[in-house]
């Protein structure tokens, strides 16, 4: 399974929007084959920082989410909410069985 941590720093007063286009965007995601999870994250120590936990089947699946109508209509307004670049984390794992 592939994982990947996107690190968002949003303008304080482009959060709502943010979140707005956020919840269109976790809704199509969730329903995509190959997701696993696709959650936000709002820091407790850090205003205006999130973070994207998502979690796929596999590098295609994230191939399609990248090309997918929502992920890119999202892509294109992510810069006017943004303070700072995105920082992407991709990791590669496995459950492990407890």
């Amino acid at each position: 399974m592939m994982i990947i941590h996107a690190h968002l720093q949003v303008k304080p007063e482009q959060q709502q929007a943010f979140l707005n286009e956020s919840k269109t965007l976790i809704e199509a995601s969730r329903k995509e084959q190959g997701n696993i999870q696709y959650d936000l994250m709002k820091s407790v120590e850090h205003e205006g920082h999130f973070t994207m936990v998502e979690v796929w089947k596999d590098a295609q699946a994230i191939e399609a989410h990248n090309s997918s109508e929502h992920f890119t209509a999202f892509s294109k307004k992510a810069t006017g909410f943004m303070s700072a670049p995105i920082e992407l984390k991709v990791y590669s794992g496995e459950a492990v069985p407890m």
